[in-house]
């Protein structure tokens, strides 16, 4: 491979260095700017846009800027010989670069914007200015902000030596000859150049006398000090004056000129003010004019204005530059966002008589603007201009025109609310109840927010939420994690709400906190007035608002009022509207259902039969649906803003959609803050964010959405949620910032201002944050569990969970992303992910938006497919795929190279760091050079890595990129550093710690001198200051969801109780466990071995529990325990053998424990024989799964053959299990905690339906209400027995089937389960709490649970979301497709049944409506036919299917509507011959309320096709369904018993039951 091949591996541009004035060691990096050197003063910026702006603005004379936002020159650089009417650059801000040098982290040697003509590196070659990357430009920036802002050399090409550097004055000498360098330094104290000893004002002053807009009025003089071409726009355009622009040093009093001026503005600038006395004299002189006339001045203007007046100045540490200052008016108390820039303060004590201060910084307090008080004299410390930054305060250049003009002020006042603040002392909050598909985890992280903030007010919390997997359902509370005072386990409906005000009487409800379904309860009580009767006030944004934001209509007619406009987008109420119009906007549209979350009822129709069968879909989840114009191919864009009563307004986050529009924003890559809009762009959408969410009364948090047209500034708003949602609990955890809790405190009416900062702790909650990072979103789906359902992503979501990832470059976020959404993914990777197709053409996989399409853009990057190409048919921006090109690039060199050792062989360290940067892990690296097996490449990799000096360092995100201290631990790590910002742990101070291997020796001596080995588990309490590590859940799926997040907070809370140190890692941005007060230490990161080995190595911890967060972790015990590391808990060998379906089984079989017949699958052709001896049904069972993955019952030889190789692919290497399938049994759900093999606590929990339902898709009751004595004490026996053998200590979970008092186990987990937070709260005892305490080795005392003294039921239903999914059928089998669960408590089992049922969303039927049955077998039929005669009696019209309706009529004498089994998805016709109607006209007409339809498991096709139409169009026209024969007789004698009527009680009250 020749040194071309190695081009992709290698840092572009020269060596260049960064010297500080302080001493410390040069700062390496590499250039991208001129070849040349330059000296300066080292400063700041924070801004995350706005680079061409601030090099261009002449206040940043003589400086070295370093930018601390990490990805530099995305968008390019305009041309610079456009102009605007005053023949002025029109993107710019003066007509060169001011800049001495420029200092980034990361630059983007190709760019992507409509407007760009030339690349950043281009623009500064152009001009000499020299630039390096590759810099630590946080660790830079924390140094400037303890030690002040210092002088520096930037020389490229070589170390700084005394005999050869060359000071540059002005910055440009190297390219313009007329100023010639300085001469050579003779000492020390001449290497470096202090510009502010310079008379930088006189540098970049103007020189002439111009006047602009000759013919308005008034006439305005405007002293350049600097002066930004922006001012002079906004004056003459925006305000339609004359204005004349004068040098600094222009004679005002003298006026050679002769110019007839009405008021004196003074600009911007660079430097120390004190070395502008021209300029002084003449404000002075100005000052003394009778009459007096207005003056106004900003930036280093407030500074002149005020030694003009006799104040004084100061010289602050490091300044303020940013765009994101918060200020506050001290006129009215309101605090607005302001672009900064100066070096230099006034000093508001020196202010003389009848002067004041103006405004204050919110943050530091310093002085931010002075006014007189008589006359029309003011200034600001900021540009109210802005360019770059915001335009909040540009409304000070109205005062100060309207002075000149001679128009009469407003007098400008609080507005008095700070002093009518209602107290509350009740709040009901409403929950989101079960987690869905477009409705997941987000609403308990928000919902526990909310609480948290409530309870800091001393207010009574009464929460409504049948979601019993919650953190914020939990009744355990504590000054450190206070809980509500009240927990109501109901379903989340109008009418229960209602009763619940009625019993406990709140002040007031907040219906924001709980996504759309406590939103559409809290509209329906407004109302209907029923809130209003009972004087229970809304909290936060009013009804009012929130209708007009779900109303298209009321919304595009309040956006018309202040000139914005949405896609074009009419509303319909019936299906003819529909189609006209579609025809009024022209097909393609895009059709919604109103109100309704996620893109409910959505999609994209072509033509009229489309979207008649689009519109009918959406009509039966709303009344009313909306037909929008198709934007596909546009970008999408996300603004997160938080507004006070106060009306202070700030936007928190913005986010860019990967994707462009055309897919749900849940289901695409999301990328904060946005990549590729231009400084006019970012702030043009925020200034309309601002506009819209103030005129919509919006009050807390809410989130706007636009379609930004990718070749223009056209923009135009999608929609805005005037709620907490999903984009809002990713912002937070983004940005640090707490949306949940900030805007509950809103609620209340606190302003943003009094609120703190809860990250630094000192500063103003009324501020945006500065990102010194970069954040990406990627969903996770579960589609390929489903049969029939469709990978295309559209408008309605489809993914069930989402990871975040965090880093300094998107290469290596993105790939951070791929292992956290898959952990069976290396990285990104298009070939060799096995996710893209050899069949369907690539094209084709590219112009289709999928769950798998970035894979297939990958694999046409790595083939050799141009950016333009795939951009042509993806429409992704070209910015992006460029970053995915440096992957393919990378990989492929590495690839092509074929071994590690020639991979390395020159410039190792700095290949290796590249990759690192790149995101590539140990893993990919081995495999693309042939280090086989993985497992030990990857070690031979890491160590390879270790000795090239090469390692991650952890970085804070600090809401403020490390402008203020924070004290936070909220964590990351990244490869693009080399300084850690906090300190690590005990076993960090050794320094050969980074030269050993996992699999050293000495390695090994280290970790069991620094651990606490398993012999010595009662040490581990001498080591609490160490710390646990705790592995959170990862991504919400499909049997991993937010269950396990509780019991991850659980563990760490309980850590925290007994004064362990807790380290959580975790990167799931829903959860509660990723908040960062709930553990010491949060690493954001993945839970890959690489990274966790990365964190264990450096916190020095005592262990590491990886059986509270499901599976993922779980499976990692294995290889962590072969790198040494202490598993807590249960021995990974053991957890080994209860996961490996052979070990499992062979010991189980040592024991004497009964099991289904059971073998190995060594052969498909020994399976199909085993499974003919034992006889069909059979079970398919992959080890290390989870969710039944890959789990299938075979009816035959044909379905086990097919699923043996399904089941193949998703083990993996781990065995494959066929055991004989029990038909009819009961299963039993067994979880406990033990504590060296010994157990201390169970529950028995009993599956209403019978074994062959997944125990995650199971309706279990809990306490067990219909278990054989005998049966009870097998399970007992058979549990003691495999927890001794696994010499378990910790949660475990086991579970059992029985046919009578047969007990089988099925198999044991151990780990906590999906049922512990169910357990926990049915029985008021923390299981994983009790486990946390046995694994950390503490005393252990059993909680005393008598199941005699509960006097209630609690039964916990699936929540499904076949409604999302098209085409799946609603089913249920072996293989878990729920996707959340809800739980309901009752005095019997029919009312626990029924309210948890109902808490899915379960409608019950009317008996003005039919009930249509459709029982496949004689036995089903058998079963439920008392209950076809109850529902008969109970006067419910009844239909059925031919086989049906002759069942009950010729035994039962039941006569049962005929309607007809559908032959296909559109056979709605009657019969011909009989006039019999379709089932599914019925159905689609709304004849039917509910369907009851029991398969009988068999694979006939006919059986199949007609039940699986029937079942799709009940779900698709929202019709309610029971397909399990138990639930469903359940269902009808609850009805029978009238458990639909029950009096709303507490959990606290069922607990008092057996309290007597």
């Amino acid at each position: 491979m020749d040194g071309e091949g190695f081009f992709a591996l290698e840092s572009r541009g020269e060596i260049a260095h960064l010297h500080l004035a302080d001493g410390s060691p040069p700062i390496a990096g590499r250039s991208f700017g001129a070849p040349t050197s330059c000296s300066g003063e080292v400063v700041f910026n924070t801004g995350m846009v706005g680079y061409p702006e601030a090099l261009t603005d002449p206040s940043y004379r003589g400086q070295i800027l370093v930018l601390t936002f990490p990805l530099i020159g995305n968008y390019g650089v305009p041309d610079t010989s456009i102009t605007d009417g005053y023949d002025l650059p029109k993107f710019f801000e003066s007509r060169e670069i001011h800049i001495a040098g420029l200092v980034v982290s990361s630059y983007s040697w190709e760019h992507s914007h409509w407007a760009a003509h030339k690349s950043l590196a281009t623009w500064l070659k152009e001009n000499g200015i020299p630039g390096i990357y590759g810099v630590d430009t946080r660790a830079l920036t924390m140094k400037i902000r303890e030690v002040g802002a210092l002088l520096g050399n930037l020389v490229v090409g070589c170390l700084l030596r005394q005999r050869d550097i060359l000071i540059h004055q002005p910055h440009h000498s190297i390219s313009l000859p007329q100023n010639p360098p300085q001469s050579i330094p003779r000492s020390p104290d001449e290497i470096f150049s202090d510009p502010n000893k310079r008379n930088l004002v006189a540098e970049v002053s103007t020189k002439t006398v111009t006047t602009y807009g000759a013919d308005n009025t008034p006439h305005i003089v405007a002293y350049d000090c600097g002066m930004k071409f922006n001012i002079i726009r906004f004056f003459v355009d925006t305000h339609k004056v004359k204005l004349t622009v004068v040098p600094f040093d222009y004679d005002l009093e003298a006026n050679p000129a002769k110019i007839e001026w009405d008021g004196l503005f003074l600009s911007n600038g660079p430097g120390d003010p004190t070395m502008c006395p021209q300029t002084i004299k003449s404000i002075q002189y100005a000052l003394e004019l009778v009459p007096p006339r207005p003056i106004f001045g900003i930036c280093l203007g407030n500074q002149l204005l005020s030694l003009a007046a006799g104040a004084t100045t100061y010289k602050l540490k490091y300044g303020n530059r940013g765009m994101n200052q918060p200020c506050i008016d001290l006129r009215t108390g309101r605090c607005y966002i302001t672009p900064q820039n100066h070096g230099f303060a006034v000093d508001s004590n020196s202010l003389p008589k009848h002067w004041k201060p103006l405004f204050i910084n919110a943050n530091d307090l310093t002085n931010e603007g002075i006014i007189h008080t008589e006359k029309p004299f003011f200034s600001v410390q900021f540009h109210p201009e802005a360019s770059g930054g915001p335009l909040d305060t540009s409304f000070l250049f109205d005062k100060f025109v309207g002075h000149v003009r001679k128009i009469s002020q407003p007098l400008v006042l609080q507005d008095g609310l700070a002093y009518q603040k209602k107290t509350y002392k009740k709040v009901l909050l409403v929950g989101s109840g079960g987690l869905s598909i477009g409705q997941a985890g987000e609403f308990d992280y928000s919902g526990s927010q909310c609480i948290k903030a409530l309870k800091e007010e001393g207010i009574e919390v009464i929460l409504i939420n049948p979601n019993i997997a919650t953190v914020q359902t939990s009744t355990e509370k504590n000054d450190v994690t206070p809980g509500a005072d009240k927990v109501y386990f109901l379903p989340i409906r109008p009418q229960v709400v209602m009763d619940i005000i009625h019993k406990e009487k709140p002040d007031g409800i907040i219906v924001s906190m709980g996504g759309q379904t406590a939103l559409n309860v809290g509209v329906e009580l407004w109302k209907t007035g029923q809130l209003q009767k009972a004087g229970v006030e809304v909290l936060g944004t009013q009804i009012p608002a929130i209708e007009a934001t779900e109303d298209r209509e009321i919304f595009s007619q309040k956006l018309a009022e202040i000139g914005e406009t949405i896609a074009l987008s009419y509303s319909a109420n019936t299906i003819n509207e529909a189609l006209e119009v579609s025809h009024k906007i022209g097909y393609p549209v895009l059709v919604r259902a109103a109100f309704a979350l996620g893109g409910l009822g959505s999609g994209f129709a072509s033509n009229d039969d489309e979207l008649r069968d689009l519109a009918a879909k959406a009509f039966s989840v709303s009344d009313k649906i909306l037909i929008d114009q198709d934007l596909r191919g546009w970008k999408e864009l996300e603004y997160e803003v938080v507004r006070d009563s106060s009306d202070n307004c700030i936007t928190v986050c913005n986010m860019e959609n990967f994707d462009p529009l055309g897919v749900h924003t849940g289901d695409s890559i999301v990328v904060a803050p946005s990549q590729t809009l231009s400084n006019r762009e970012y702030f043009m959408l925020r200034k309309t964010a601002l506009k819209v969410v103030r005129h919509l009364g919006i009050v807390g948090e809410c989130n706007i959405q636009y379609a930004l047209n990718p070749m223009s500034e056209k923009y135009c708003i999608i929609e805005v949620n005037a709620r907490l949602s999903r984009s809002s609990a990713l912002a937070s955890k983004a940005t640090g910032y707490p949306l949940a809790y900030v805007a509950t405190k809103l609620s209340l009416g606190k302003d943003l201002v009094s609120i703190r900062n809860s990250v630094t702790k000192t500063t103003t909650a009324c501020f945006e944050p500065s990102l010194d990072y970069c954040v990406l979103k990627m969903p996770r789906w579960d589609i390929k569990k489903f049969n029939r359902v469709s990978n295309k992503l559209g408008s309605s979501m489809l993914s069930v969970g989402e990871v975040m990832s965090i880093g300094r470059t998107f290469e290596e976020v993105i790939q951070k992303a791929c292992r956290m959404v898959n952990p069976a993914l290396d990285g990104l990777e298009g070939l060799g992910s096995g996710l893209t197709s050899d069949e369907i053409p690539l094209e084709e996989q590219l112009s289709t938006p999928t769950d798998t399409r970035l894979f297939a853009v990958q694999r046409a990057l790595e083939e050799g497919w141009g950016v333009d190409k795939v951009h042509d048919l993806t429409k992704i921006d070209k910015w992006f795929l460029s970053k995915l090109q440096n992957i393919a690039s990378m990989r492929n060199a590495c690839v092509n190279c074929g071994s590690i050792d020639k991979l390395f062989a020159e410039n190792g360290a700095d290949r290796m760091r590249s990759l690192k940067i790149a995101g590539f892990s140990d893993r990919q690296i081995a495999q693309y050079t042939n280090l086989l097996p993985l497992r030990d490449g990857a070690d031979h990799v890491r160590t390879l890595r270790k000795r090239f000096g090469v390692k991650p360092c952890v970085k804070q995100i600090d809401t403020l990129a490390a402008e203020f201290p924070a004290n936070t631990n909220y964590l990351y790590m990244t490869y693009s550093g080399d300084h850690d910002d906090v300190a690590g742990g005990s076993t960090i101070d050794n320094p050969e710690a980074d030269l050993l291997t996992p699999n050293s020796k000495a390695f090994k001596a280290r970790v069991r001198s620094a651990s606490v080995a398993e012999k010595r588990q009662n040490e581990l309490v001498e080591k609490k200051e160490r710390g646990v590590i705790v592995l959170g859940c990862g991504a919400y799926c499909i049997g991993s969801s937010v269950e396990f997040d509780w019991c991850a907070v659980s563990a760490v809370r309980q850590l925290r109780r007994d004064g362990f140190k807790s380290i959580i890692v975790n990167y799931n941005p829903e959860t509660v466990s990723t908040d960062y007060d709930e553990s010491d230490r949060l690493y954001f990161e993945e839970m890959s071995l690489e990274r966790v080995l990365d964190i264990y190595e450096r916190e020095g911890a005592a262990g590491v529990v990886v059986s509270v967060g499901g599976q993922i972790p779980n499976n990692l015990a294995g290889p962590l325990a072969a790198n040494g590391v202490n598993i807590l808990g249960t021995a990974a060998r053991d957890i080994e053998r209860a996961e490996d379906r052979h070990q499992f089984s062979d010991m189980l079989d040592d024991l004497g424990v009964k099991q289904p017949a059971w073998s190995v699958l060594s052969s498909n052709d020994e399976a199909a024989e085993f499974a003919t001896k034992v006889g069909y049904p059979v079970l398919v069972r992959p080890s290390f799964v989870l969710s039944g993955a890959a789990m299938r019952v075979a009816s035959d030889e044909s379905q086990l053959r097919n699923f043996l190789g399904l089941a193949a692919v998703v083990a993996d290497d781990k065995p494959v299990v066929v055991t004989k399938f029990i038909l009819g049994a009961k299963e039993i759900e067994f979880d406990a905690v033990a504590s060296g093999g010994k157990i201390l606590n169970y529950a028995i929990g009993e599956h209403l339906e019978n074994a062959g339902v997944h125990s995650g898709d199971a309706t279990v009751i809990l306490p067990a209400q219909k278990l054989y004595v005998g049966t009870i004490k097998q399970i007992k026996k058979y549990a003691a027995v495999i927890a001794r053998a696994l010499h378990i200590t910790g949660p475990f979970n086991i579970q059992f089937m029985a046919t009578g008092n047969d007990v089988m186990v099925i198999e044991c987990n151990l780990r906590a389960s999906r049922t512990f937070p169910f357990v926990s709260k049915t029985f008021h005892v923390n299981f994983i709490s009790l486990a946390t305490r046995a694994m950390c080795g503490l005393s252990v005392q059993p909680y005393n649970i008598s199941l005699l003294d509960i006097d209630y039921v609690c039964v916990k239903a699936p929540m499904f979301s076949f409604t999302r999914l098209r085409g799946a059928d609603p089913t249920l089998g072996v293989e878990m497709s729920s996707t959340g669960e809800v739980a309901c408590f009752g005095e019997d089992v029919y009312e626990a049944f029924l309210q948890s049922l109902l808490a899915t969303g379960f409608k019950l039927p009317n008996k003005s409506s039919s009930i249509l049955i459709s029982i496949a077998s004689d036995a089903f039929r058998l079963e439920f036919a008392e209950c076809a005669v109850i529902l008969t009696k109970m006067g419910y019209t009844l239909c059925g299917t031919p086989g049906t309706v002759k069942y009950f009529k010729d035994n039962y004498q039941l006569d049962l509507k005929k309607v007809n089994k559908p032959v296909d998805a559109d056979d709605e016709a009657c019969c011909p011959e009989t006039g019999t109607p379709s089932a599914l006209t019925e159905i689609k007409e709304g004849h039917v309320d509910l369907v009851i339809n029991i398969s009988d498991g068999t694979t006939r096709r006919d059986e199949i096709t007609s039940g699986y139409h029937i079942r799709r169009t009940a779900v698709d026209f929202g019709i309610s369904l029971v397909t399990n024969v138990k639930c469903a007789v359940w269902l009808v004698k609850a009805m029978e018993g009238g458990c639909a009527n029950f009096k709303a009680k507490s959990i606290s009250e069922f607990y008092s039951l057996h309290k007597y």
